[in-house]
């Protein structure tokens, strides 16, 4: 079993991390909103990486699992941050994005970031947008009311606690919309999706898949799969898509 490690960003942030591996690419997992790089993706894909050889990285992001602060102050761009200097810091060399959830924003952010040295993307569940076109679009009036009043809502979720949503998330997410300009993926890009997902719809799927430009993008609709993605037959797809990404990506 690893020992967690920690580096400081330039933010002055915490972040736990877990390195392992030294054969590039750097596969990089990007964890969803409240999960953390415990989760059962994570630590499955660090194995399967060990197994290889293959360089990876899991990580906390701020406000998330051992890594420092408080889920209610952070936000998208907070997150975006704590990605950017995590790869930055810890990777060397090209990467591949795996990001599950809002992970999947992140990766996108990641890769309209730093495209030079993004060199294969994996989502599961990608929640690109989704503080503007899931929460802020379903929001009741008495709840956006209560954005400006006290500064936040709580939502509730499927798979965990309730979510506290603060006004803060909402307009930072705002500035980090992916799609609503160009989104240029331009290497092997693999969208997986559970058609029984409560939380990011099939729909999501599909108008990503319709908005990105790329070569080599596909998408993977899993009858019967839910958000969470991470039964034996969803693990070993997600192995699969990583390993095809990672081939794929050394042959262009």
């Amino acid at each position: 079993m690893s020992i967690t490690q920690f580096f400081e960003s330039p933010q002055g942030r915490r972040i736990a991390f877990h390195k392992s591996g030294s054969k590039g690419p750097t596969v990089v997992f990007l964890g969803g909103l409240k999960s953390d790089m415990e989760g059962t993706k994570a630590v499955h894909l660090e194995a399967w990486a060990k197994a290889r050889g293959q360089a990876f990285l899991r990580f906390d992001y701020s406000g998330h699992g051992e890594s420092s602060g408080r889920f209610e102050d952070g936000c998208i761009g907070d997150w975006h941050e704590d990605s950017l200097a995590a790869v930055n810091a810890l990777t060397e060399g090209p990467l591949v994005l795996v990001g599950s959830s809002m992970g999947g924003w992140q990766a996108l952010l990641l890769a309209r970031a730093i495209p030079e040295r993004v060199k294969g993307l994996v989502t599961i569940a990608a929640a690109p947008d989704f503080t503007e076109d899931s929460y802020w679009a379903g929001f009741t009036d008495a709840q956006k009311q209560a954005l400006e009043d006290v500064g936040y809502v709580e939502l509730p979720s499927d798979y965990m606690e309730p979510y506290v949503i603060t006004k803060r998330m909402i307009e930072d997410g705002r500035r980090h919309l992916v799609l609503r300009e160009e989104l240029v993926l331009d290497f092997p890009v693999r969208f997986l999706q559970g058609t029984e997902d409560s939380a990011v719809s099939s729909q999501v799927a599909l108008r990503l898949l319709d908005h990105a430009e790329g070569t080599d993008m596909r998408l993977l609709l899993v009858k019967g799969k839910d958000h969470r993605f991470s039964d034996d037959d969803c693990l070993k797809l997600i192995e699969k898509s990583v390993e095809t990404v990672i081939s794929m990506s050394e042959v262009s």
